[in-house]
């Protein structure tokens, strides 16, 4: 008899990854000095911070728990940066300079260690790289001679590499991508992103890398509030209109310039469609989210300019500079929160933009039921505005596009209620891989249930489909605004299916399967899923193969991914010189 499921070993990655827990007397960051976006940006700009980064020891590298900076490139080996020093410690780390091997390890883990720092915030877990080696660690290269002044994720060897180039304007100098806060950011993101969703690397559709690029291009962008200094500087410049400032939005704007060379203008890429390649995907996507950013941010700032009777071509006072850029910080840290929460409610493969929008909608209404500002309202009409919609919805209106519950009543999974779960002290980390195993079996035995199976996109294994595999159970722990906290159990249930497309003969891998929310007494709270039976899913599948230089039919009469999906985007980033 054929399996009913199978639990993949990635199950139990979650299990390996332990942060350090502080100690009494342990101070709670490590203040640390980086590019605030990179050496060219002038110093009265807000080229410098000091940002605080999570304390845990450090091993000469540095090499932390969950992060390992390599000090070498190639056969030549620098002296690894040894933030324990005390000489290093008092001065709050190595001086910023382009010529400093020491601060390009140090810049490399102080950003990496922060954008990490904002994942595990929002979702209220660790997370677990997708490979799964260098005992839990992401390791990370500063200096890669082979990349470029490019840098790239790579998922096999569990690596981000970062390149460098010589520099145009200075005969001899070199420019580094290890010293651009924006390179290192959206870098670690795709990491990030590929450890919560592996099979968002493969392109079922456009839209698939496209959410992988545009996320990246939002978390960078939206570190940017956190330096002060830099949004002070830029707020003195443009004023209110945070959208002015091409320092603050450069991300995206580069992408739209850098795509003009494709003959579409800067106001047709900003108007999504399914024949964009994944950087012009990712730039809708990303400009989206800001106008609703900025239209948030006029909001709520406009009642302090009606007080400051400001006269046309008047100076703002610096008591408005400094609210104005406290209310951007803030509100950039919530759009980072709504950001990174919704991909917990993406499905598991085939994701598409406008159900992006969607788990955007849901993880925040089920932590924040009032919103008097209107920040769902805004992202779903701006969503609109770049022709981003979701299918199969009746309405662009809250209600309508929330995740809903189960489409009948399901019984509760009472060996996944929280007080029969096993922790290791924390609720947000499991006790060890055998209870992590035990869950997804009680999660298998419950979904493959032959009366249950269609409600999570599923069928029964056979011919041309492979059994129901359990790809990931984690705990989510979110905290609200008003202190209250939501616990989840997140899971990842996939399923293949050979599929053979009816005109020419060629087969494919079909994938189907859902995303499992289970609330605390084992009550499953929403399933968001991507049937495996959807024929016409199928066939948008075809056609895009069809079309797409990612995919490639080969002498098996198959069709097969040319590259893995992010190596691909990162190949055409450097052909257009895009990054």
């Amino acid at each position: 008899m054929a399996e009913r499921y199978i639990v993949q070993p990635a199950v139990g990655l979650q299990s390996r990854v332990r942060a350090y827990e502080l100690r009494p007397g342990d101070p709670t960051s490590r203040p640390l000095r980086v590019f605030t976006l990179d050496p060219s940006l002038r110093k009265a700009d807000g080229s410098l911070a000091t940002v605080d980064v999570p304390y845990e020891p450090l091993e000469p590298g540095p090499i932390g728990r969950i992060l390992e900076v390599e000090c070498a490139d190639g056969d030549i080996r620098f002296a690894p940066l040894d933030l324990e020093n005390p000489r290093i410690l008092i001065q709050n780390g190595h001086a910023p300079s382009p010529g400093d091997p020491g601060f390009h390890q140090q810049m490399t883990y102080a950003v990496a260690s922060n954008v990490y720092a904002s994942f595990r915030r929002a979702l209220g877990r660790l997370i677990a790289w997708r490979a799964g080696r260098r005992d839990g660690r992401l390791l990370l290269r500063p200096h890669v001679a082979s990349e470029g002044a490019n840098a790239a994720y790579d998922s096999l060897q569990q690596e981000i590499r970062f390149g460098y180039a010589d520099d145009p304007k200075l005969p001899g100098g070199r420019v580094f991508a290890c010293l651009s806060h924006d390179v290192i950011a959206h870098e670690m993101t795709h990491a990030l992103i590929d450890g919560l969703r592996a099979r968002f690397t493969i392109p079922t559709n456009p839209d698939v890398l496209g959410l992988h690029e545009g996320l990246a291009d939002v978390v960078a962008l939206l570190h940017r509030f956190s330096y002060r200094d830099l949004l002070l500087a830029q707020i003195r410049r443009v004023g209110a209109d945070i959208q002015s400032s091409e320092v603050l939005t450069r991300v995206a704007r580069q992408l739209a310039d850098a795509s003009k060379t494709n003959g579409r203008s800067v106001a047709e890429l900003l108007l999504y469609n399914r024949a964009m390649e994944a950087h012009e995907i990712g730039n809708v996507l990303s400009s989206a989210i800001f106008e609703a950013f900025n239209r948030l941010l006029h909001r709520k700032t406009e009642r302090y300019f009606r007080l400051a009777n400001l006269r046309t071509g008047e100076r703002m006072p610096e008591e408005l500079i400094q609210i104005l850029a406290e209310q951007a910080s803030v509100l950039a840290g919530q759009f980072l929160n709504i950001c990174i929460r919704a991909i917990d409610y993406c499905p598991p493969v085939d994701v598409e933009l406008g159900e992006y929008l969607r788990a955007m909608i849901t993880a925040d209404f089920n932590l924040v039921r009032e919103d008097p500002w209107g920040y769902r309202e805004t992202l779903i009409d701006c969503f609109a505005s770049h022709g981003i919609y979701p299918q199969n919805v009746i309405a662009m209106s809250e209600d309508a596009l929330l995740w809903r519950p189960p489409s009948r009543p399901l019984p509760n999974i009472r060996d996944l209620s929280f007080d029969i779960l096993h922790f290791n002290g924390d609720p947000s980390v499991p006790a060890s891989s055998e209870e992590l195993q035990r869950q997804a079996r009680a999660l298998g035995d419950y979904i493959t249930n032959p009366q249950r199976c269609e409600e999570f996109g599923l069928t029964s294994p056979g011919v041309d489909f492979d059994a129901p595999a359990i790809q990931s159970i984690r705990t989510s722990r979110r905290v609200g605004p008003d202190g209250q906290v939501l616990f989840d159990l997140i899971a990842e249930v996939t399923q293949r299916r050979t599929a053979v497309d009816a005109g020419s003969g060629v087969r494919t891998k079909f994938y189907g399967g859902s995303t499992i929310v289970v609330g605390p007494r084992g009550e499953v709270r929403f399933v968001i899923s991507k049937s495996i039976r959807n024929e016409a899913r199928l066939q948008r599948q075809f056609e895009h193969q069809k079309s797409s230089s990612m995919w490639t039919i080969e002498k098996d009469q198959r069709f097969h991914m040319v590259d893995d999906g992010l190596r691909m985007v990162h190949r055409r980033t450097v052909a257009g010189s895009k990054a």
